[in-house]
């Protein structure tokens, strides 16, 4: 079930290492747990890298308790590097491994390392008259970064990490508050995809914010998991909904949506038609893309059952069928395909894209699932590449009761925008896979959600009461905004919902009776400005929902009224409080004009007081992510 997230760590690629969890003793291997020097506390998300002769065996991270492993490995003399942003990188040698588990902890000792800004700043001011050597000795081991002679630390910095990116995120102007007088109606379509959070995480985690429009506020939200109440009725969700008073501008009032989809248990899923189609182009080489990739699906496969079929089409050059669907029962031939695809050469996505789609359909399961998991980092280069014209092939395809499932890998060339549009059009879901807990949470742990479609073109409309808002703005969801006739056109594509799926929406409210200015207009000389309301006593507004079942053609209708009874915010419940505190951590990464009041200290004090049992520590991931943020803002 891709329930509200993708666990979350460093950004490195793996191909054999592995993480303790729950067993901390390995059958073999090298292991332990990484800690602070000064304090003893554990410390999750750490790049640990092992070395044999000096040459890179394998890359993991540190879990949420402090632990790696590394498995499988092999006897002889080793070395672990472990690097972390805030601390001294630190090595440890001479590790003699004799076949029998050996325990290695790692303490790091926290630095005063300097901001990229004041690197930045520092070579600017001296017109980078300082040298590699000179720098090396005052910034860059702390800040984890390489260098050539010569360079400054800057320019080591950017060749790095700026120079070759070419990263592509589509632009994102936040909503607006609009006027209820004259915009009664605000019309959406849901958003289950996670992509944006992880992403954000991986820029994080490596040592920088991410650019404004790699934050997709809605997704940050959507990531976690809330304690929605199952469907009781026919339709496939429930809908929870909350008033509030706003945490970031005492003036105004949120309105909080959850919706929670009906969890079918993995013994109930239909029959699983899935068609793997892998970028293997020269771009996929590095480690956190195709070796991931790999070691991600193989997670999915361990998860097969002798009634699901699975065919694995790839394209670089040219496309073609490596695997033809093969069935759940023949996990080692399925492995062994896996393993043997390298990368190379250019990428011809849309060939690949209508190969997979037409080794689906002649596979077709008319009871079953039927779905293409497209894996890339979007850089499609020869033949049907810009994203329009890929957006068309995939909408061609989707009618025939095919979904879509994209997962995202790599970093520098990354194309966010494209497999955003994919996925959306696609009838799918998208997730950024940044390491190997992320691949087990989408493909293992969230399976249902990932794969298993339960209600889809499943949109939003809110109508508000004049009489008792005087204007709204939609928290996110920018580029999934419909026009308001939309909402009754069944012919308009918008999100789907998979198994277990939560999804969570924040209006942000002016109440009727502010002072506030908003933005007007000249009044109009043909026709009446604003509405004649009618009086409908306590209704703040009206919700109504459309989805349609997975097979059909026509959708359904939901309607519901919210009263106002607004309550304060300290009496709302931890999911309710905990989504507010993402949302201002998304608004505050995007510099958005209507943070309000919102900063690093209020976001974590919430968080915090928020995070409720957090059995599996994504909710403790995200108060770390803030404080990493804070640090790297240096405000």
């Amino acid at each position: 079930m891709l329930k509200n997230s993708i666990f979350a760590l460093l950004t490195v690629g793996l191909c054999s290492a592995a993480l303790i969890k729950k067993n901390p003793n390995p059958v073999s291997g090298i292991y332990g747990q990484v800690k602070d020097k000064a304090s003893g506390d554990k410390i999750s998300f750490v790049n640990i890298s092992l070395y044999r002769n000096d040459s890179l065996i394998s890359s993991t991270h540190s879990s949420n308790d402090g632990s790696y492993a590394f498995k499988n490995v092999a006897v002889g003399r080793y070395k672990i590097k472990a690097v972390f942003v805030g601390y001294t990188p630190k090595t440890v040698n001479s590790i003699s491994y004799v076949g029998k588990p050996i325990k290695v902890d790692v303490l790091l000792a926290a630095v005063n390392s300097p901001k990229l800004e004041e690197v930045v700043r520092i070579d600017k001011d001296l017109k980078a008259t300082y040298k590699v050597k000179e720098d090396a000795k005052r910034y860059a081991a702390p800040m984890g970064i390489s260098y050539a002679e010569g360079e400054s630390l800057a320019s080591s910095y950017y060749r790095q990490t700026a120079e070759f990116n070419t990263e592509e995120y589509r632009k994102i102007d936040d909503n607006e508050f609009k006027p209820t007088e004259k915009n009664p109606l605000s019309t959406f379509s849901i958003d289950v995809d996670k992509a944006s959070y992880s992403n954000v995480r991986r820029f994080i985690t490596q040592g920088h914010l991410p650019p404004a429009d790699a934050v997709r506020v809605e997704e940050m939200v959507n990531y976690f998991s809330y304690n929605y109440p199952q469907p009781k009725g026919n339709d496939p969700f429930s809908i929870n909904t909350q008033y509030i008073t706003c945490p970031w501008n005492s003036r105004h009032s949120l309105v909080h949506i959850g919706i929670q989809g009906l969890e079918v248990k993995a013994d109930h899923m239909p029959s699983n038609n899935l068609v793997f189609l892998l970028d293997v182009s020269g771009s996929m080489a590095s480690a956190d893309k195709l070796p991931l990739l790999k070691s991600g699906l193989r997670l999915l496969v361990d998860q097969l059952r002798p009634q699901d079929r699975v065919a694995i089409v790839v394209y670089a050059g040219a496309a073609g069928v490596v695997l033809p669907p093969t069935t759940g029962t023949q996990k080692e031939i399925i492995l062994a395909a896996l393993d043997n695809l390298q990368a190379g050469g250019s990428t011809a996505g849309g060939e690949g894209i209508l190969l997979a789609y037409n080794t689906a359909r002649a596979h077709f399961m008319k009871e079953g699932n039927n779905r293409v998991i497209l894996a890339t980092d979007g850089d499609f280069n020869v033949g049907t590449s810009s994203d329009g014209e890929l957006v068309r092939l995939i909408e061609k395809q989707r009618e025939d009761g095919i979904f879509l499932t994209v997962l995202g890998f790599g970093t520098g060339n990354y194309k966010d925008s494209k497999m955003e549009q994919l996925a959306d059009k696609g009838n799918g879901n998208y997730a950024y896979i940044d390491n190997i807990m992320e691949a087990k949470k989408t493909l293992v742990k969230e399976m249902g959600g990932t794969l298993l479609t339960i209600a889809k073109d499943v949109k939003i409309q809110v109508e508000f009461n004049p009489a008792k808002v005087k204007a709204y703005r939609l928290v996110g969801y920018e580029n999934r905004v419909l026009n308001n006739e939309d909402f009754n056109d069944d012919r308009k594509d918008a999100g789907e919902l998979g198994s277990g799926h939560t999804v969570t929406a924040i209006y942000e409210i002016i109440p009727a009776n502010s002072n506030e200015l908003l933005a007007t207009v000249d009044s109009l000389r043909y026709q009446k400005n604003g509405y004649t309301s009618r009086s409908m006593g306590n209704e703040l507004m009206t919700i109504k929902f459309r989805y349609k079942q997975p097979t059909d053609s026509n959708s359904k209708l939901i309607t519901g009224v919210v009263y106002d009874k607004r309550q304060e915010f300290d009496k709302a419940n931890e999911d309710v409080k905990f989504s507010a505190a993402v949302a201002e951590f998304g608004m505050l990464l995007r510099d958005s004009k209507f943070k309000g009041n919102s900063n690093y200290a209020e976001i974590l004090s919430l968080a915090k007081a928020s995070k409720g049992k957090d059995e599996e520590g994504y909710r403790a991931e995200f108060i770390r992510l803030v404080e990493m943020a804070e640090l790297l803002k240096g405000k």
